[in-house]
């Protein structure tokens, strides 16, 4: 059994603002920049979906064929260019590997091309023209897939991550595994339905532990170990969605592989009206930063161990944002916070500045505001040098775990009470040990910042005595009236509750 293996990600938040661009995918940053044959699946002692699935295959006794993978931060459109020289490694690759047996892709599914709305739809195209309409194609999609209908018909097994943090990546590529290997026994092909939801939902709203979407995915499981009539479900794929992506495929969808078409249609039924049942509930609370930060020093003085946490949600890296906006910084230095961190501001040219002057150096500069979003300028203060690192240090929370994070040169700065942890390579703070290589411990701190949405909540929330999310300038966008789309399905709804569009 010969199984081709290719992936190739990215998460396009059409609102932001620079787009990803082939030196984009070619950064050795979380994804170790593109490549190609053995050294895809060098490492698979490490919480990615291809490396479950090449686990769980070499289980079997299959041999790997690996051809190219590419990923890059999230960011606007994917160029032409950067497109069309990895989806054409992959097919090339792929022909160059035939005879394969199956081909399975490691894709993201909200991948937003310069000439193609559909990025993930187009490179199926593509692979199933070369390996005809009757091999297997099985996937693997991120949480926040906006899956198309074309998705669907090419590929014949979808599976999506369960959990928001990502806990569960390579437990779904081992899903995916195993439900090749299902096929290959003489499974039959799978009927499919697909359901749309008329409302998108903001990702801070996404959370798996808390509700609705708690109850929703426990519904999908009960669902999985059923029979309809004598039918049995295979699998059922939720995709929540990306809702920052204005492209007629963004919207939240269910879909239900089964034995036969009436099961499929039943559960995915079911599945629609929960979240339909459930809409009221995804409205998540948010917090203007100046008011944040009082509430967060005032939680600090109450009983308890831990800091107050603070999610500088809309300028996450991790959907778009640039790491650099300064709102929440400023709210910070004007109520003369203590012990207090904000992790991280991207602002390459300050790293550099500190790694000249050296530890204990003031510098009277700018910090972040870089990229000039909303209007804002730079925090302009004097900025004691405290410690200086390279950036490069390996995740060891739930979420994270063998990840290999390359931050670049980094430095941690500091005024009054406030510590900023400045970084060159941009990428969200999603676990631990993106705070401890500055020499900070994150439980003793008093308050600490993060920009992020939803992962740091895996390796964070455990010690944090509150979270608060924080609604400060910048691109991933949490309210989603305060955007324009204009290319929208019709009767869409941009958050939950509102008129249709």
């Amino acid at each position: 059994m010969r199984v081709a293996l290719a992936f190739f990600f990215h998460e396009t938040n059409t609102f932001a603002p620079a787009k990803g661009d082939l030196e984009a995918f070619r950064v050795a940053g979380a994804f170790g920049g593109i490549k190609r044959g053995a050294d895809l699946i060098r490492n698979t002692d490490i919480n990615m979906p291809y490396a479950g699935f090449v686990n769980e295959a070499r289980s079997y006794g299959w041999d790997i064929v690996p051809l190219t993978g590419a990923g890059a931060v999230p960011s606007a459109q994917v160029t032409e260019e950067a497109f069309e020289t990895i989806a054409g490694m992959i097919v090339e690759d792929l022909r160059a590997a035939l005879p394969v047996d199956a081909v399975y892709l490691d894709l993201h599914g909200a991948m937003v091309a310069e000439t193609f709305d559909d990025g993930e739809g187009e490179l199926l195209r593509r692979v199933r023209q070369v390996v005809g309409p009757k091999m297997p194609i099985v996937i693997s999609l991120d949480f926040h897939a906006n899956v198309s209908r074309e998705m669907v018909e090419l590929c014949d097994g979808m599976f999506i991550y369960r959990t928001y943090p990502h806990v569960d990546l390579a437990l779904t590529g081992q899903r995916a595994a195993r439900h090749l290997k299902k096929l290959v026994d003489g499974l039959p092909r799978q009927a499919k339905a697909i359901r749309e939801i008329d409302f998108l939902i903001p990702a801070a709203g996404q959370a798996t532990a808390t509700e609705p979407l708690k109850s929703i995915y426990a519904r999908a499981s009960d669902l999985e170990r059923a029979t309809i009539g004598n039918a049995r479900i295979s699998t059922i794929a939720v995709a929540p969605c990306f809702p920052l992506a204005d492209v007629p495929m963004c919207r939240p969808t269910i879909t239900v592989y089964a034995d036969s078409q009436g099961a499929a249609d039943a559960a995915a039924d079911e599945m629609a009206a929960l979240f339909e049942m459930s809409e009221s509930r995804f409205v998540q609370e948010l917090w203007e930063p100046r008011a944040a930060v009082r509430e967060a020093m005032r939680l600090a003085e109450s009983p308890g161990s831990g800091p107050v946490v603070l999610a500088d949600t809309q300028d996450n890296p991790g959907g778009g944002g640039n790491g650099d906006t300064v709102g929440l910084l400023r709210a910070l230095i004007e109520a003369k916070a203590q012990n207090a961190l904000l992790a991280h501001i991207w602002d390459p040219d300050v790293a550099a500045t500190a790694h000249d002057a050296g530890v204990g150096a003031v510098l009277h500069l700018g910090l972040g505001a870089k990229t000039g979003w909303a209007g804002e300028t730079p925090v302009v203060a004097d900025w004691l040098v405290e410690q200086l690192n390279d950036g490069d240090t390996r995740g060891s929370g739930p979420m994270a775990k063998g990840w290999h994070f390359k931050m670049g040169r980094c430095a941690l700065l500091c005024h009054g009470g406030v510590r900023v942890a400045v970084i060159s390579g941009k990428g969200q703070c999603l676990d631990q040990e993106q705070v401890r290589i500055f020499g900070v411990e994150p439980r003793a701190l008093s308050v600490l910042a993060l920009k992020s949405t939803v992962h740091y909540r895996a390796d964070f929330e455990p010690l944090a005595r509150a979270v608060l999310v924080v609604k400060s300038p910048g691109p991933v966008f949490a309210d989603h009236r305060d955007l324009t789309y204009r290319k929208l399905k019709p009767g869409m709804r941009v958050m939950p509750g509102t008129p249709r569009a």
